[in-house]
């Protein structure tokens, strides 16, 4: 099999989601699905012994943090920098060697809606990625973290479409290029962790799946997460006319509705990703 060339397949039923893909990992002997996955991660069935999937919640308990591989002294940072989204991880056992597979997984819909990746306060952003205080202040600003009304002298009695915010195409052009240059500079390091993530649960994979429930069909796509990111990546940062930013084909918007309206949220739409296997 040519994993490089294999591209999104259908298959009967539904299991688009992370409870039925770990159990037809779990029943890796007899299900087709499953051994096509194996194979495309570089494995040979016949030389594997044993494969174990468990679903990784969003939220971990400290005290069950081992039997995710990890120990409790790394679990601050393990929960700070895995993925969000749904995950498994994959334990495979070939003679005396364990291999570890970590899959986020994408359901998307037939009308390509968008799906949130990463959500988190600015703070935690700047944290992580080193921005100055001009680009955080601007981006409390987007979110409504800070309230325009206390930012007069920025914002230069600007008329804004939203009392609560500030849309990026209503600041100033200087602002926006700020912000667009960060973006620029550091796309490697902000697409690397708001697909793959860091540490013990950070992504090998990720498998985007798309049921349909009239013929009761599943249709998916398997890729390496490296694949993903490049693919996520390409293409300019720029401010869209409505007041979001595109970096590449990752949409950065105010989070908005319940819970946490004021974070900095991330999103792609996964059916992009069926375009890797046309």
């Amino acid at each position: 099999m040519n994993k490089s060339k294999l591209g999104s397949i259908t298959a009967k039923g539904g299991f688009a989601n992370e409870k039925k893909i770990c159990i037809k990992f779990n029943n890796w002997k007899k299900d087709k699905e499953a051994q096509i996955w194996l194979k495309i991660m570089g494995y040979r069935i016949e030389k594997i012994d044993s494969v174990r999937a468990i679903h990784v919640p969003s939220r971990i308990k400290k005290n069950e943090i081992k039997k995710f591989g990890t120990t409790k002294e790394d679990y601050e940072d393990l929960m700070r920098f895995k993925k969000s989204d749904a995950q498994i991880k994959i334990i495979i056992s070939i003679g005396n060697i364990l291999k570890i597979e970590n899959l986020s997984l994408k359901k998307a819909n037939s009308d390509a809606d968008y799906n949130q990746i990463d959500k988190r306060w600015i703070d935690t952003y700047q944290e992580m990625w080193g921005f100055d205080e001009d680009v955080s202040l601007a981006l409390k600003l987007f979110t409504g973290e800070i309230k325009p009304k206390l930012q007069t002298n920025l914002l230069k009695k600007r008329k804004l479409r939203d009392k609560r915010r500030v849309f990026l195409d209503e600041f100033s052009e200087k602002i926006n290029k700020r912000i667009i240059k960060f973006f620029e500079n550091n796309k490697l390091l902000v697409v690397s962790d708001i697909l793959k993530g860091r540490g013990g649960l950070s992504a090998n994979w990720m498998l985007v799946t798309r049921h349909n429930k009239q013929n009761k069909t599943t249709t998916w796509v398997f890729k390496d997460i490296n694949i993903v990111m490049n693919f996520f990546a390409t293409g300019d940062v720029r401010v869209f006319p409505r007041g979001s930013l595109s970096i590449g084909k990752i949409t950065m918007q105010r989070k908005g509705g319940t819970p946490d309206p004021l974070k900095l949220q991330f999103k792609i739409k996964p059916c992009q990703l069926f375009k890797l296997g046309e």
